[in-house]
């Protein structure tokens, strides 16, 4: 380590300091080496960029070589389009197997974005000469398991694929110190410093432009020598391959151009590497058998987020946004940036002064200066910004570092980058959309009544059916109608990746997404994943993939004789015959098989609901509660049928549901929390009367009936977040069977119990809770009492008040867009959906 040491010890000491190695002249400028120009930088670092650029005005060489996939040589011209922005990213992808995908990102204080503009610039070539992506693609299915980038993505600081999860420990033989795969980390150590972000602030980033502009790559080149000289090839296997090709590129490109005229912009590690000299026998040996596989390349828009190491990635650096403004920044970069942390708060609509700015970058100054900093940090200005502008808090602390020191900043790459087919359909959807992908997390609200919102959200869903999670639906603010979708939209990188994935199955999103769904339906695992598909094609309109999902749903119907899974994958269905209004979706077939799945789960479900052990139990109340959920929105009448009303409910759908949960409420064979749920669900649809429940309820908590089984059928009436403690509280006669039942429970079958009625009481509101606490506190006959002496509720009557009730219909008709006979307005249809 002492090399590494007497390194920093010369950076630290002077960045101009006479390096000890022979130089030549190039153009009128000392060069290190002799040889070609190895320019060494740290990826990402904007110190780095400025000193390559500095360096490349210099030295005016006559090709600049750059660390990255020779497959791009052709892409490298578009970095002069007005349209590429970056943060971007070359994408190598497996031509059979697009997911097979490797990222090379660029942010603009990269130092090879820097090379690569500086060469378009002076009409100089720039190629890319590490090893291509058709190795290092096979490299990453290799790796897949610990190298989810691959391992062609860009280096951890100056180093070379350390990717997430990865910890390379490199060491001497059997030595004592490891050192991790981050040769910066192992310099900071040496130089004093516990974070390595710090010491390249302090030795590169604050650096002055004047003096030897050769001067930091020949301390850099010295610091990585002495270290590989010490841990060689760091534990890297896959490093010597790829740097004998290097050499062999920058052999080609010496006899071409000259052997002066050649810079090389690569990481600082490799630079010894390419010093050392080697024979071409020995480098194209190295080389020999390895594996390939066919590879596209492109570039795509990358986000300050990916760039963060925070996002898993392993070349990844702490503050993407704070390095860009101390790489744009003209001057006085300390104030420029706590005058964007002033605004961003601002816009917060906290109150921050230009007095508080004066005194942030006041603070910031002392404490760098008590630190022994050149100049203040991220460090610095963080904690001024805590306690200047934050007032000690780390809440609005924490806005600026997601806003500011990470950003939300998305690239943008011209339309005359390569694409697949599918990717250029996607982009001239969201054009004529007006749908643009956004780094920054964003809500979008759809009224599907608009043509173009019913597009955007037919897009989005045709996006996840291809596996693009673009947008995540989430639950509308302010109505539940189903003319109103909102989406939470955020882009990420690797949807690129997704897009390229999903081309296989159609060069438009349409065509894509139709052969998608047709192909899931057939290798669909279970009945409710058909259904779940059959609600998206109506989501997405696929009327192409409809069909023949519905004759796969009917088919595995037809065959599929456990009720559970018949009663899962209802309620999916059922569901999508709620889009037929909003999106003129013609759902006719889709009601006839959901009406003939809803008869063999009423013909079933009794028996199967018979000597349930208690968590079977559990399972199929819930199923009993999808059914009866989905029964709601299905309507009283299966398709063919007349409109059943009054006496003819029996006939319908939703009577002969009625009938099976009567049946369901008096099987003994039935578990209680089932029998409970019936009661309940038939009470709460006016097919019960109150008396009937209540003497229901005396039956089972009498006293020939197990402690245990009492308490399930409690727990299936009262509980489960069904509005049970609101009926206790509003029905004294249920309230007090439940009172009495508890208080003669024997002792020793109390604690059995306990955990079930804990269970449907801790579910309730606080407010529920403390209304019963009271009610029972008081005990019976003393919660109030009626003008002629009868117990009753204070606040309610016996019966119900008709004239009162009678007042507020008008109210009711005009919110749901009913006439005066209770039919749907004509112009409301979309009301009527709402309320039903």
């Amino acid at each position: 380590m002492y090399g590494g040491a007497d390194a920093i010890g010369a950076a630290e000491a002077s960045c101009g300091a006479e390096v000890h190695a022979t130089a030549h002249v190039a153009g009128g400028v000392r060069v290190p080496g002799g040889g070609p120009l190895l320019l060494g930088v740290r990826h990402h670092g904007p110190g780095s960029a400025r000193a390559v650029r500095a360096a490349l005005d210099a030295a005016r060489p006559r090709t600049v070589l750059i660390e990255g996939p020779p497959e791009a040589d052709a892409l490298i011209p578009l970095a002069a389009d007005e349209n590429m922005r970056p943060p971007v990213a070359l994408l190598a992808h497996a031509v059979d197997e697009p997911g097979r995908s490797s990222f090379w990102p660029f942010a603009e204080f990269s130092p090879e974005w820097v090379a690569i503009r500086w060469a378009l610039s002076h009409g100089v070539p720039a190629r890319f000469i590490d090893l291509p992506a058709t190795h290092t693609l096979v490299w990453g299915r290799e790796e897949a398991a610990a190298e989810p980038g691959g391992p062609t993505s860009q280096q951890h600081e100056v180093t070379e694929e350390t990717t997430p999860g990865e910890e390379a420990v490199l060491a001497e033989g059997v030595a004592e110190e490891a050192l991790r795969g981050d040769p910066l980390a192992a310099l900071a150590e040496a130089a004093g410093y516990d974070d390595a972000e710090r010491w390249w602030e302090d030795v590169v980033e604050h650096r002055g432009t004047g003096g030897d502009v050769f001067a930091p790559f020949a301390v850099l080149e010295e610091a990585m020598g002495a270290l590989r000289e010490v841990y060689g090839a760091g534990g890297r296997d896959r490093d010597p391959v790829r740097e004998a090709y290097m050499r062999l590129q920058v052999r080609a490109a010496q006899k071409e151009f000259g052997d002066d005229r050649v810079a090389v912009v690569c990481g600082a590690w490799h630079v010894p590497a390419l010093r050392e000299r080697r024979t071409v026998a020995a480098d194209r040996s190295l080389l020999k058998g390895l594996p390939k596989v066919k590879t596209d390349m492109t570039w795509v828009p990358w986000t300050n987020r990916r760039l963060a190491r925070g996002s898993g990635y392993g070349a990844g650096i702490d503050s993407p946004g704070w390095y860009g403004h101390l790489f744009g920044a003209p001057d006085r970069p300390v104030e420029r940036w706590l005058t964007k942390v002033a605004g961003l708060l601002r816009e917060e609509d906290r109150i921050v002064s230009p007095a508080h700015v004066i005194e942030a970058v006041r603070l910031a100054e002392t404490l760098a200066a008590m630190r022994g900093r050149p100049l203040p940090g991220l460090t610095e200005t963080t904690d001024a910004v805590r306690a200047v502008m934050c007032d000690g808090s780390d809440v609005p602390l924490s806005l600026v570092q997601d806003r500011l020191v990470v950003g939300d900043v998305l690239g943008e790459v011209p339309e005359s980058a390569p694409a697949v087919p599918l990717q250029r359909d996607l982009t001239r959807l969201q054009r004529r959309l007006r749908l643009k992908p956004e780094a920054l997390q964003r809500e979008l609200e759809l009224d599907l009544r608009k043509e173009n919102d019913a597009e955007r959200s037919r897009l989005l869903h045709r996006l996840r059916l291809l596996g693009v999670e673009w947008g995540e639906p989430t639950t509308s603010r302010g109505s539940t109608g189903t003319f109103r979708e909102t989406w939470r939209l955020r882009w990420e990188p690797e949807l690129s990746v997704r897009v390229a994935e999903a081309g296989v199955w159609g060069t438009t999103v349409l065509s894509a997404a139709t052969a998608r769904a047709e192909a899931d339906a057939v290798t669909a695992g279970s009945l409710a994943d058909i259904t779940g598909l059959a609600e998206h094609c109506l989501l997405a309109e696929l009327p192409d993939a409809l069909p023949v999902v519905m004759r796969v749903l009917a088919d595995r119907a037809a065959l599929d004789a456990d009720v559970g899974h018949l009663a899962q994958a209802l309620p999916a269905l059922v569901r999508s015959l709620r889009y037929g209004d909003v999106r003129a979706t013609d759902t006719r077939a889709l009601a006839e098989v959901a009406a003939g799945l809803a008869e063999r789960v009423f013909v079933g479900l009794p028996p199967a609901c018979a000597a349930l052990d208690a968590e079977a139990a559990q399972e199929m109340r819930r199923h009993v509660d999808a059914v009866h959920g989905a029964v709601g929105l299905l309507g009283d009448t299966a398709p063919g049928e007349h409109t059943a009303r009054s006496g003819e409910s029996r006939t319908g759908i939703r009577g002969r549901w009625h009938s099976v949960l009567h049946v369901l409420s008096g099987r003994d064979t039935v578990p209680g929390v089932i029998r409970g749920r019936a009661v309940r669900l038939l009470l709460d649809d006016g097919e019960l009367a109150q008396d009937e429940a209540a003497r229901l309820m005396g039956l089972v908590l009498s006293p020939g009936t197990a402690p245990a089984d009492a308490a399930a059928w409690i727990e299936g009436f009262v509980g489960g977040g069904s509005g049970g403690g609101m009926l206790l509280v509003h029905d004294e006669r249920l309230l007090g069977l439940v009172d009495a039942w508890l208080t003669g429970v024997p002792g020793d079958a109390f604690t059995d119990v306990l955990p079930l009625l804990r269970r449907t009481f801790s579910a309730y509101e606080p407010g529920v809770r403390r209304t019963l606490g009271e009610q029972l506190r008081r005990g019976p006959g003393r919660r109030g009492s009626t003008a002629a002496g009868r117990v009753g509720i204070p606040g309610f009557a016996d019966d119900l008040d008709t004239d009162r009730a009678d007042a507020v219909l008008p109210v009711v008709r005009l919110l749901l867009g009913l006439d005066g006979d209770g039919r749907p307005a004509a112009d409301d249809n979309d009301l009527v959906g709402v309320a039903g």
